[in-house]
This record gives C-alpha cells, structure tokens and sequence, in this order.
C-alpha cells in the first residue's frame, strides 16, 4: 500500500491568532512537494503541526491512513517522519558520526552500519570527516549532516525547513541535487518549504502555495511556474 501523509482541513491557533485556516495537502510516497508563500504564510507551522510540534486546533494529521493529531513530536521517528530544521540545528560539540548515530537512535544498533553507509554514499564529504566536530563544518556540511541525520531515522516522509537558507549558489545545486536524489533512490517523499519559488518549483513535482495561513494555490510545478496568482499570493493580494 502506498504511504501517504496528509493535512485534513488542519487548523492551528496561537492563541488569538490564526496560523493556518483549513488546509489540506497531501504528500505521496516518492514525491517531492513544495510549501512556498510570503514569510509568515503558516509554512514552518505547518511543517510543525505535520511533526506534531503544536497541536491542531481542528482538522487532522493522518499518516498512512492513521488519525495521529496530537501525537507528540518524540514519536514522529516512530511514525515514518523525519524534520530537516530551518538553520540545521545540529550537535555542534559532537562529531558528525556522533551526530548521525543520534537520527539512528529509534533504529536497531544492527541497522546503523548501513544507514551510515547510505548517508556517506550520499554526502561522500561527510565520510571523509566523520571524526570532526559538527561545529566546525561550513554552512554547505552541516546541512548535509543535517539531512543526513534525518536519513538514519529510515523516514517514509522528509519535511525540510528552507534548506537552501544562507548558503552559497553552487552549495544550494548540491543539497537540492541529495534532495532529489533521496526522493528518487529511496522512495522518501519529501515536503520542502522553500523561500525561493525558483529553487522549489524547479525541484518538486507539486506545490501548495499558501497566504495568510490559507491554502490559495495548488498545482504541478509546472502549471504553476510562472503563474500571476503566484506572484500574487507573494504580494498578499490572495487569501483573507
């Protein structure tokens, strides 16, 4: 059976405010996905409610046909779903094995070995300084580590928080390229929440464009490529 995540008609509050009013999306196994819209649009909330980081004021989180609204955060390993945070948060006084042996730490110790293997495959630079502290890696490193950990989780599903944010042109083509790659290779699906439009329509097969907390656009990535209701919802002109 194809794994599936979904948002149904999810909404979430702080507080007063609305973050996110009715949205549903969904994210197959193997496929890449865009989130794109303004800052402040309810990306990295939806990202949050999806790993179970807030929880939803309505509406549901169903994973692989299972209703896991308000299940903690600590279990979403458990549940096929893996977070790359927006700014890598790694474990800078760590090693990077050290780091990747901590993403394994729900997978069997018999596993390890090969999920290390996968992720070195992968980021062949992250092999060759295994033993160095995270802290000490460039920016374009410690993203890899960072989705690296998140392999040795063995997800269904990727979400990745602004990968491409504070790194330089040709270190951004290399990440997306693993991103791509992960999708293609290990039928992972990916949600990527993207500031830059370009990057994430070149590199998804769908997106979800959201403004104001609501959902205003959907689409292929190439129906929406060049669409004036996308530069629109960027401006805030869509949704209420």
């Amino acid at each position: 059976m194809p794994r599936r995540i979904e948002a149904r008609d999810l909404s979430v509050h702080y507080g007063e405010i609305a973050a996110l009013r009715g949205l549903s999306l969904r994210v197959e196994q193997g496929e890449i996905v865009a989130l794109v819209g303004a800052n402040g649009a309810g990306k990295s909330t939806t990202l949050k409610a999806l790993m179970g980081m807030v929880v939803p004021s309505g509406g549901a989180v169903v994973v692989n046909g299972d209703d896991v609204s308000g299940q903690p955060a600590h279990t979403a390993a458990r549940r096929g779903i893996a977070l790359v945070p927006e700014g890598r948060r790694i474990f800078s006084r760590m090693t990077v094995r050290e780091n990747l042996q901590i993403g394994g730490v729900t997978r069997a110790r018999a596993e390890l070995p090969g999920l290390m293997d996968t992720v070195f495959t992968l980021f062949p630079r992250l092999r060759e300084r295994q033993t160095q502290l995270a802290g000490t890696l460039s920016g374009g490193e410690q993203q890899m580590l960072a989705i690296g950990r998140a392999l040795m989780a063995k997800p269904d599903f990727i979400l990745f928080d602004e990968p491409s944010l504070g790194l330089a042109p040709l270190v951004v083509e290399s990440v997306l390229d693993a991103v791509s790659r992960i999708s293609r290779e290990f039928a992972i699906g990916g949600l990527l929440v993207e500031q830059n439009v370009d990057v994430a329509l070149r590199l998804a097969h769908r997106a979800y464009v959201l403004s104001r907390g609501q959902l205003v656009l959907s689409g292929t990535a190439e129906e929406l490529r060049g669409s004036a209701a996308l530069r629109q919802a960027y401006l805030g002109t869509l949704g209420g």
